[in-house]
């Protein structure tokens, strides 16, 4: 495995506030890893400490092979960064930002006009492109900013909070541009306060409380590390919810529905084993569906904080 970022021991102080505690994380390279934590739980300060905005007190981080102290500018060189807002110039079009962009990565004029085309069409930004930033809905700036990230062709991409405030739609839309960007040999180191884009995004991730990583994993992996996993089972008559309640020992039942809860880890062996039980007695069932916790029941267990907090 190649490891795109990797940082060990890194701590960040201000004053009396520690941030950052000995945060280790190792990324690897053509992945998407995504940092979950709670308001105030160092998230944006570990971007900017591997995007070179920020001197760790101690610790070492590299990025891409370069040391995000002793060789900043070969970590920038490497790197793109969207921040939580839209970094756009307002009185310029889609176009002109690009191709202010490109002038300040010092493309040569026929290559940096070949890079703006290109990315206005990746980005679906053509029919817009000279049009003023003000005519620009939330999702179309985004994509913008993303595409002006790209101008440097970046190896490891920081995307913190990349979401934020947009409708489903455009939600949708920035995702597929990321897995597209993966697809395509890219990093993504992702922040955000959405657990379900984690989910549907991300390799691996890893929580980040009180300046510590208290887990890290795979979306699976780390459900598996939360209680509350159920089989959901629909009887049709209350003899037959009462028989199977004898049979499966602990459940937790409701009697207007007919149901039982059953305690699942949410494999196809336990599902296997209850049905075969339910078979052995005869016992018919009118509907079945399977719980398994979120990534939602993984934070709210490891923080005990609000999701909906803004980024911190």
């Amino acid at each position: 495995m190649t490891a795109a970022i990797k940082t060990v021991g890194l701590r960040k102080a201000y004053g009396k506030k520690t941030v950052l505690d000995g945060v280790d994380l190792t990324v690897p390279a053509g992945s998407v890893f995504a940092l979950l934590g709670p308001n105030g739980a160092g998230k944006t300060t570990i971007v900017n400490i591997l995007s070179t905005l920020l001197v760790p007190d101690s610790g070492t981080a590299e990025v891409d092979g370069h040391d995000v102290v002793t060789d900043a500018d070969g970590v920038r060189g490497a790197i793109g960064l969207t921040g939580q807002f839209a970094a756009v110039d307002g009185l310029l079009s889609g176009q002109e930002n690009l191709a202010l962009m490109a002038r300040l990565r010092h493309l040569p004029p026929t290559a940096a006009a070949e890079r703006v085309q290109g990315l206005l069409d990746q980005f679906e930004l053509q029919d817009a492109a000279r049009k003023p930033l003000a005519t620009y809905s939330g999702g179309m700036k985004r994509r913008l900013d993303l595409a002006m990230t790209l101008v440097g062709d970046p190896r490891v991409i920081f995307l913190d909070e990349p979401t934020t405030g947009l409708d489903p739609r455009s939600r949708h839309t920035m995702w597929q541009i990321i897995r597209d960007l993966v697809a395509g040999g890219t990093t993504i180191f992702l922040t955000t306060q959405y657990l379900d884009e984690a989910d549907e995004l991300a390799d691996r991730v890893a929580v980040l409380d009180q300046g510590r990583i208290v887990a890290e994993g795979t979306p699976e992996e780390l459900k598996k590390l939360v209680p509350g996993g159920h089989i959901r089972l629909q009887f049709p008559d209350t003899a037959s919810l009462d028989a199977a309640a004898g049979l499966l020992g602990e459940t937790s039942r409701d009697e207007d529905a007919l149901t039982l809860e059953v305690p699942s880890d949410g494999g196809v062996g336990s599902l296997r084993a209850v049905l075969d039980r339910l078979d052995e007695a005869s016992l018919t069932v009118d509907d079945l569906s399977i719980h398994t916790p979120d990534l939602d029941d993984v934070f709210f267990a490891l923080t005990g904080s609000d999701t909906k907090e803004n980024a911190s």
